[in-house]
């Protein structure tokens, strides 16, 4: 996951063979009166997509907890900008905890919906929403252009089974979420934190678990895949341990990839490198006493 907070964008370097010093008084006169356009230039505080995602959803409302993902700065392109601006009040959602969603009413219908954390640029996201129109897509993520990119794919390619979340997913599910509201649970290719003193930050811990499984269907199963193999070692302990989840493969270890996740650029780039990709896929358990009926009172 990545940070949605920019910078300016740089002005337009002169042409080869110009001048890269000031212009003369006589040629700033001669811009003004031609009726060039000039680059808006926002004032602090001024929000960059006014009808699009906010820099800070859920503001000063939550303590600050370790973050688990990587602030990045990186230029928006007209493309996704015009998405942010035209979809997001349709397809976007700002995670601000400030109250409970009714997914249905996301949605429009009542499809089982899989909660998808940090998706990049969203091509993945993209493509199994449209193999499986059935199922409702919440993805979630802080990156402002893989935000305009996957809304600007959805209207494309007519994917209405998609919603954008715009913050943290961990206020998303300890405050916006129902319980058993979730069909599934993907986290992609998660910033490894490689270093061990980071290895707090790592979203995959018993922790998030407790949570997620809270909010996951029983049933439901939590899919997950990284080419950080001490990682991949780290998921496959903290799932195996964690006593709401089993694991999908019979023999235990890590799963084949699935034919329904498709090959990501990024995971593409690493294979090219010889990382090794694992997959996890770990199962919801449903309890014998966790909807045990109340004994009559009176």
């Amino acid at each position: 996951m990545s940070d949605s907070h920019h910078t300016p964008e740089a002005a337009p370097r002169p042409p080869a063979g110009s001048s890269a010093s000031s212009p003369s008084p006589a040629s700033s006169a001669s811009s003004a009166t031609s009726g060039a356009s000039t680059r808006h230039v926002r004032a602090k505080g001024e929000p960059r997509f006014p009808d699009g995602p906010k820099a800070d959803p859920a503001g000063s409302h939550f303590e600050r907890r370790i973050r688990s993902f990587q602030p990045r700065r990186s230029r928006v392109t007209a493309g996704q900008a015009d998405a942010l601006q035209r979809l997001w009040s349709r397809w976007g959602l700002d995670i601000d905890g400030q109250r409970v969603i009714d997914l249905a009413e996301l949605f429009g219908n009542a499809r089982p919906v899989v909660l998808e954390v940090g998706f990049g640029m969203g091509e993945a996201t993209a493509e199994m929403a449209a193999a499986d129109p059935d199922t409702n897509v919440l993805a979630v993520d802080v990156h402002t252009p893989g935000q305009g990119n996957l809304l600007g794919l959805a209207d494309r390619n007519k994917l209405s089974n998609i919603r954008v979340g715009n913050g943290d997913a961990i206020i998303l599910l300890r405050e916006m979420l129902t319980p058993d509201s979730l069909a599934g649970l993907r986290v992609y290719f998660p910033d490894p934190w490689p270093k061990k003193r980071h290895h707090k930050r790592r979203l995959i811990q018993p922790e998030f678990l407790t949570l997620a499984a809270t909010r996951l269907a029983p049933g439901a199963v939590v899919h997950c895949a990284t080419d950080w193999e001490p990682y991949a070692e780290q998921m496959l302990d903290v799932l195996t341990a964690h006593p709401d989840f089993e694991n999908t493969e019979p023999g235990g270890g890590f799963a084949p990839r699935p034919d329904h996740r498709p090959l990501t650029r990024f995971e593409g780039q690493g294979l090219e490198k010889g990382h090794v990709v694992n997959d996890l896929l770990f199962r919801r358990v449903q309890h014998r006493d966790r909807h045990r009926e109340q004994p009559p009172t009176g």
